[in-house]
């Protein structure tokens, strides 16, 4: 290999170049306001504490005689999947005719220090599942759980199958013991009572940073030094902020939930080794009897593809489907793909289940 070679010619036309980007985008910045998300209007249905169950509406009458609600996880606020028109899970599912609803956990504070996986599952889901049941008029709902609200799902629809018609689950993580699953491996040996009992609720800014460390060059660094090339170019510097926005906008975890999410999932892997119990109630998965839509991200460094695969195993349906979409745990909301892609799937495959 030959010495590098500089050429001082090219340094300083790079220089300039870069320079010019960022003037313009100091002037684009000053022209900026405040980046709103959430395109799709909406009306509260169901309300209890901090959460909110909403029902969106869209530009026609929904054709779906089964409404779907959307669990989100609890680490995330759930405008992820209606961030902006063109990146909108929802409002491309309402354009498929399907009657769409979600549960909006809130902000925890520290009044929420003791609610537990039962309270999240036996209680918040079961009667906001309730709830949209008797808006629509119909004995059982289709769940659509991402992510942890997808893990919540699988619970809840074990527990009481008789109120799900259709479930589908989302870069869910079911098997947290596959050996790519870096996560799971930096906590299957924390001390997870430790570490509730000393802070209570888990702050937000906490978790951020452990996710935003699973990728420390790409999710630290690079995005930032590539940020400069759209510096001047106002609708993808808006885009850009809206996802900043998204990422540090997170509540805290709720003390004790948090510590069950971390004993029995991460570190139990109870989902798939059996044990696994919400308050009072038992989970087998062999209860999911349902038809089941399972959608996994091929490049998730979050959830690994084999996390998701192993719940073809572990469930009782045999109605079972499963998706792999190439991109990431993100890109499956928000990518071009993703909104050609997924929202037809989930109608198609729900349209014939009908």
């Amino acid at each position: 290999m030959g010495p590098v070679r500089i050429e001082p010619a090219k340094l300083v036309d790079e220089a300039i170049r870069f320079q010019k980007k960022l003037a313009a985008g100091a002037e684009v910045l000053r022209k900026l306001d405040d980046v709103e998300f959430g395109c799709t209007p909406k009306e509260e249905v169901y309300r209890e504490d901090n959460l909110v169950v909403y029902r969106f509406r869209g530009n026609r009458e929904p054709t779906a005689r089964v409404p779907t609600l959307i669990v989100y996880a609890l680490v995330n606020r759930p405008y992820m999947v209606d961030l902006q028109e063109d990146k909108s899970l929802v409002r491309n599912l309402l354009a498929q005719g399907e009657d769409v609803y979600l549960i909006d956990w809130g902000y925890p504070d520290r009044a929420d220090r003791w609610l537990t996986l039962d309270d999240y599952i036996n209680g918040y889901i079961r009667r906001s599942v309730d709830a949209v049941a008797r808006k629509a008029g119909v004995e059982r709902i289709n769940l659509l759980g991402i992510c942890q609200g997808g893990a919540f799902s699988l619970c809840f629809s074990a527990i009481y199958p008789g109120k799900v018609a259709n479930l589908i689950t989302m870069v869910t993580p079911v098997d947290f013991h596959t050996p790519d699953n870096m996560l799971s491996n930096w906590t299957r040996r924390m001390d997870a009572d430790l570490f509730v009992d000393t802070i209570g609720n888990v702050p937000a800014d906490l978790m951020n940073w452990c996710y935003l460390t699973l990728k420390p060059m790409r999710l630290l660094q690079q995005k930032y030094i590539g940020m400069v090339d759209i510096l001047d170019d106002k609708a993808e510097l808006e885009n850009f902020l809206r996802m900043e926005k998204w990422i540090f906008d997170s509540p805290d975890q709720a003390g004790e939930a948090f510590r069950q999410f971390m004993r029995d999932f991460y570190q139990g892997n109870k989902l798939v080794r059996g044990g696994l119990r919400i308050g009072d109630k038992a989970v087998d998965l062999k209860n999911i009897t349902m038809p089941v839509l399972n959608i996994f991200a091929e490049q998730d460094h979050l959830v690994p593809p084999d996390a998701s695969r192993a719940l073809k195993d572990v469930v009782g349906s045999r109605d079972y489907t499963q998706i792999a979409f190439k991109g990431g745990h993100i890109g499956i909301y928000v990518s071009g793909r993703a909104q050609r892609e997924v929202p037809p799937a989930i109608h198609d495959w729900l349209k014939a289940r009908s």
